[in-house]
């Protein structure tokens, strides 16, 4: 009997591990050979397929180069740093290629018209797939990476937060804890013989910002929720740092089966973010008042909790995790940046930093932004502001809108913090001519595509803030709305205004204040670490305006 037992066993076995090598094989050797057939039959070329591993190593070979480079200040183009694959197939395949993400396919679409098909559909067709447990970790399952109805239901809970009226009382926060920022600047200055500072700015930047979202969405402070956000940046960089990883096939990444020392530390800092989070939510369960759980982000996803739809709460309490996660990293690690690159730039070109410091000592002095200057500014049009010529001059900041608008839609341009898209086909589809299948990856290099002189004109490495004098729907040469730094269509940053809002406070308040110019010990390196940054920090000479 025993021995019969062990011959079924056997024999079970041998099947299942038959089984799994057919599968492996039709996964890795079958499936690439008649995908690359497949794309090439309609014109679609790119490097070839390697087994198991694809493109990956050529990509990490062209990164590691990369990497080594350092750029004059006075060059805006990153790209043989940070996307050298993209820059190369472009050359040899042309604006669209397929390429392998291990055995996955990819197809970059780095030609405008396609992107906007892509980003413009509403159907579901190109859902949100980061193929990266870190990338899910790090963000949680918010309004970034869900998809379908979980995507919609969780906008219709977060969409009021980022109303006129709340980012008119969030503006006074930021000015508040921008004030106190350069409160710090002004005793370092005057602290020095020399009447001027080095102080290393993205470094602020990242406290400014992680301060500005602890307080507006949810009513801390960045001292009191420091460790949230030194956890998440460790989760930033082990995320980015396993971002080139052979992926697993869809079965094996929802087992969540930790594989590695990065993995099973991502998995503890995980925890550790949730528990903190966690603890945040519970004090404001038991703090409830008379009037609710708060006016904040936090607390329109509490009140949302305890309500119902279709008889299930509209958000429960693990997405709220979830969202806090997402805002965390989005409207911190995004915004810093976006201030970082603006500040290179205008200490770059001091041309422009005098010619925005003008214009904002003309219209507000040294006022500090309050409500009273933001009631008639239109809140909602923030990041695509109308012509200068078009504006009455009845309130302070609106003509500060259009002024530092320009240079920040054009940092934005230059130096997107976030640097690509990826979106995954969830059914066959026709991209315009081309026939794709379900499954197939899709790859928008925003980097790219912001330089490309087909788009913008021959002066696209060039920093040019005029080119967004009336808007970015008619800043490109050819293509209107070819600005991607916050996406487009119904998945665009819902927190583009914000981040815009937040961004023209700091600057003016920064050019009413001081008059800076890039330290000596700038080393120009741009890297990505998700978003993208520069490699050395960004030491800044600041000096006080007004000693």
């Amino acid at each position: 009997m025993d021995a019969f037992m062990g011959s079924v066993l056997g024999a079970l076995l041998a099947v299942l591990a038959s089984t799994l090598l057919i599968g492996a094989l039709f996964f890795l050797v079958w499936k690439p050979y008649v995908v690359t057939r497949w794309f090439r039959g309609q014109g679609i070329g790119g490097p070839s397929y390697r087994f198991l591993v694809g493109s990956l190593p050529e990509i990490k070979r062209m990164k590691a180069a990369g990497s080594k480079i350092t750029l004059d200040v006075g060059s805006h183009d990153f790209v043989p740093i940070v996307q050298p694959q993209y820059r190369r197939w472009v050359s040899d395949y042309g604006k669209t290629f397929l390429y392998w993400f291990g055995a996955v396919p990819t197809i970059c679409v780095a030609e405008v018209g396609l992107v906007k098909q892509v980003l413009a559909e509403r159907t579901g067709l190109f859902p949100k797939d980061y193929m990266n447990d870190s990338m899910e970790v790090l963000l949680g399952k918010g309004l970034v990476l869900a998809n379908g109805e979980d995507w919609k239901r969780h906008r219709e809970v977060v969409h009021p937060a980022f109303k006129p009226d709340k980012l008119k009382t969030m503006s006074v926060v930021m000015a508040d804890l921008v004030q106190r920022m350069m409160q710090q600047w002004r005793s370092q200055i005057q602290r020095a013989s020399n009447h001027e500072a080095e102080i290393e700015l993205s470094s602020e930047f990242s406290e400014l910002t992680s301060d500005v979202i602890a307080h507006t969405a949810f009513g801390t402070s960045y001292k009191e929720g420091k460790e949230v956000f030194v956890a998440q940046k460790e989760l930033q960089e082990l995320t980015f740092s396993t971002w080139l990883d052979i992926p697993a096939p869809a079965c094996l990444r929802k087992l969540k089966l930790p594989t590695s020392k990065s993995s099973r530390r991502v998995e503890e800092l995980d925890k550790k973010v949730r528990s903190m989070l966690m603890a945040i939510i519970e004090g404001r369960l038991a703090a409830r008042g008379t009037s609710g759980y708060g006016n904040d982000l936090l607390g329109l996803m509490l009140q949302a909790r305890a309500l119902e739809q279709e008889g299930h709460q509209m958000l429960t309490t693990e997405e709220i995790v979830d969202e806090c996660k997402t805002f965390i990293f989005a409207g911190q690690d995004t915004t810093s940046h976006l201030l970082t690159w603006t500040m290179f730039l205008l200490s770059r070109y001091s041309e422009w930093q005098h010619r925005l410091r003008e214009e904002v000592l003309r219209e507000c002095g040294d006022a500090v932004p309050n409500p009273d200057t933001v009631t008639k500014l239109k809140l909602v049009n923030l990041a695509y502001p109308p012509p200068a010529r078009n504006l009455e001059p009845v309130n302070v900041l609106i003509s500060i809108a259009v002024q530092v608008n320009m240079v920040l839609l054009e940092s934005l341009r230059l130096y997107s913090p976030v640097v690509f898209i990826r979106r995954a086909v969830g059914s066959d589809i026709l991209l315009r001519s081309t026939r794709v299948p379900k499954g197939t990856m899709l790859s928008i290099p925003i980097a790219l595509l912001h330089r490309d002189k087909d788009v913008w004109g021959q002066d696209a490495d060039e920093f040019n803030p005029d080119r967004f004098e009336h808007g970015v729907s008619n800043a490109a040469a050819k293509h209107p709305n070819a600005l991607l730094s916050f996406s487009q269509g119904p998945r665009a940053c819902i927190g583009q205004n914000f981040a815009m809002l937040e961004a023209r406070i700091g600057i003016a308040m920064i050019l009413q204040r001081f008059s800076f110019e890039l330290s000596p010990n700038y080393v120009h390196a741009p890297k990505e670490a998700v978003t993208l940054m520069p490699r050395f920090g960004l030491p800044i000479i600041l000096r006080n305006l007004h000693d």
